[in-house]
C-alpha cells in the first residue's frame, strides 16, 4: 500500500496545530481581543445558524461530539495542568459523558392543539446570541455542553470564561468552530475574549445583542447576572448533603458516597460535600469508609490544621480546591499511602469544614439522633441553595419526606452523586444546573423562546 504524501502532510499540520494551540502559542478560531467584536462575530454566525435546518444543526453537533471524544484526553490534561484542579482520568470521563449524553436537536419539540377552531402550534425559537459565564472547575466541559444545547436551539454563544482556565477554554472554543466548519456551518458559533475580565463580563451582560445570559459559577456571578436587566439562567453554588438512615445498605452507601465525593477531586457542584447519618449507623458507616473505601479518619488536631489550611479570611484557599486527599494531608504534614482518596471526620453541622462548600475530598460526618433530626440538619447544611442532595435509604416514606423538605433541583437516591448527570443513572448530562433560577438541569430547550402560531378555523382535518 503506497503512502499518500498529501494525506501525511495534512495529518502533520493538524497535529502541529493542536500542539501549538495546547501550548498557548495560538488562540485559534473564535478568540477575540474585544468583547464587542466577539459578540458581533457570533451575531453574524447566528444569522447563518438560524437559517439552517434542524438536520444541518444536528450534523454540526455530531461532529462536535466526535471531536470532543477525540480531544478528551488533551482537554483533560490541559484543564488539570492549567488550573491545578481535578484529575485527568475523571476529566476524560466527563468529556466523554458530555459528548454522548448532552441533548441535541431532539430536545427541540413542537406542541400542537387541533380542534373545531383550527390548529395552534407552540414552537421553540432561538434567542440569538447567548452570553455565558463559565467556571474554572469544569471549563471545557461546560463550554462544550452549553454550545451543543445553544446551537441545537438555533443560537450562537459568547463566553466570558474564568481567567484561570482561559487556555483550556479557548482550545475548546477553537474545536467547536472547527467542528462547525467541517460540517458546513459557519465559524464563530462559539466566541470568547482572549483575556476575560470583569469589564468584558459587564460589556457582555449589558450589550443590546445579548438577550439571555447563562451563568455557571459562584453566588456572586449569578447575582451579577440576575442584576443585569437581561433574562438570566443562574447555576450557582451548592453544599449537597448525603443523608444515611437506619434502613440503608450501609456498606453500599459508604462506597457510593466516597465514589461521588472523590470524583474529579470533588469539583462537581453536585458532589457529596458532607454526610448526615442517624446515630445507630455512624460507627458502621465510618468502619466501611476507612476499611474498604480508602478514607483517612482525621484527628481533632488534624481537623484544626486542615481548617486553617483550606480556609482563609477571604474564603477558600484556591491552592486546595480540587486537590486530592493525599496532597491535602501533605499540606498539614501528614503522610499517607496513595490509596487514601478521602478525608473524613465527625463534627457538628456548624464545623467550618462541614458548613462550607469546599470542592475537595473532605467529608464531615454529622450525627443525628433520628431521621427527623437528620432531615433538619441536612436542610440547614444545604443552605437554601436548592441545588443537590442525596439520600441512602430503603424507606420510601423517608425518601419522600426528605425530597419535599430539601426541595433541590437534584435528589439522588442510593447512588453516587454523578448518577444525576447520567453517569451510572438514567437521563441526560449537563454542567449547568440552574438551581437559583429554577430551570434545573439545562438542555437545548432551556435556551429557546416559546412562540405560538394560531391558524383559526383551518387545517383541522378531523
Amino acid at each position: 500500500m503506497s503512502i499518500n504524501e498529501a494525506m501525511v502532510q495534512d495529518v502533520v499540520k493538524e497535529v502541529m496545530a493542536k500542539l501549538q494551540l495546547a501550548s498557548g502559542a495560538s488562540e485559534g478560531l473564535g478568540a477575540f481581543a474585544d468583547m464587542t467584536d466577539a459578540i458581533a462575530a457570533a451575531k453574524k454566525a447566528q444569522g447563518y445558524i438560524h437559517r439552517m435546518s434542524m438536520d444541518q444543526r444536528e450534523q454540526i453537533i455530531s461532529v462536535i461530539r466526535r471531536k470532543t471524544k477525540e480531544n478528551a484526553e488533551i482537554l483533560a490534561r490541559m484543564g488539570v495542568e492549567e488550573t491545578g484542579m481535578g484529575n485527568v482520568p475523571h476529566k476524560i470521563l466527563k468529556h466523554q459523558l458530555v459528548a454522548e449524553k448532552t441533548p441535541g436537536t431532539e430536545d427541540i419539540t413542537t406542541t400542537a392543539w387541533s380542534g373545531d377552531k383550527g390548529l395552534t402550534l407552540v414552537e421553540m425559537g432561538p434567542f440569538g446570541v447567548i452570553g455565558a459565564i463559565t467556571p474554572c472547575t469544569n471549563p471545557s466541559e461546560t463550554i462544550i455542553c452549553n454550545t451543543i444545547g445553544m446551537l441545537a436551539g438555533g443560537n450562537t454563544a459568547v463566553f466570558n470564561p474564568h481567567p484561570a482556565a482561559i487556555r483550556t477554554s479557548l482550545y475548546a472554543i477553537n474545536m467547536l468552530n472547527e467542528a462547525s466548519l467541517e460540517a458546513g456551518g459557519p465559524e464563530n458559533i462559539a466566541c470568547a475574549v482572549r483575556k476575560p475580565t470583569l469589564d468584558s463580563s459587564n460589556i457582555m451582560m449589558k450589550h443590546p445583542d445579548i438577550q439571555l445570559i447563562a451563568a455557571t459559577g459562584g453566588p456572586g456571578v449569578v447575582t451579577a447576572v440576575l442584576s443585569s436587566g437581561r433574562r438570566g439562567i443562574g447555576a450557582g453554588a451548592g453544599n449537597p448533603p448525603a443523608l444515611v438512615d437506619e434502613t440503608a445498605d450501609i456498606r453500599k452507601a459508604a462506597e457510593d458516597i466516597v465514589n461521588g465525593c472523590t470524583f474529579d477531586n470533588n469539583l462537581p457542584c453536585i458532589a457529596e460535600k458532607e454526610i448526615v447519618a442517624v446515630d445507630c449507623v455512624v460507627s458502621e458507616l465510618l468502619h466501611y469508609m476507612v476499611s474498604e473505601q480508602g478514607c483517612y479518619l482525621a484527628s481533632k488536631e488534624e481537623q484544626d490544621r486542615l481548617t486553617s489550611t483550606v480556609l482563609t479570611p477571604k474564603g477558600l484557599n484556591r491552592k486546595c480546591v480540587g486537590r486530592d486527599a493525599k496532597t491535602l494531608l501533605g499540606m498539614i504534614g501528614v503522610s499517607v499511602p496513595d490509596n487514601i482518596r478521602c478525608i473524613i471526620f465527625e463534627g457538628e453541622k456548624e464545623h467550618p469544614l462541614i458548613a462550607e462548600e469546599l470542592m475537595m475530598p473532605i467529608l464531615g460526618v454529622v450525627r443525628a439522633k433520628d431521621f427527623d433530626d437528620a432531615v433538619e440538619k441536612a436542610v440547614w447544611l444545604e443552605h437554601g441553595n436548592r441545588h443537590s442532595a442525596h439520600i441512602h435509604s430503603k424507606h420510601i416514606d423517608n425518601i419522600t419526606r426528605y425530597a419535599k423538605a430539601v426541595d433541590t433541583a437534584i435528589l439522588v437516591k442510593n447512588a453516587p452523586s454523578y448518577a444525576a448527570l447520567g453517569f451510572g443513572g438514567e437521563g441526560f448530562c449537563t454542567f449547568t444546573i440552574a438551581s437559583r433560577t429554577g430551570e434545573g438541569l439545562t438542555s437545548a430547550s432551556t435556551f429557546t423562546k416559546r412562540r405560538r402560531c394560531v391558524m383559526s378555523e383551518s387545517l383541522c382535518i378531523r
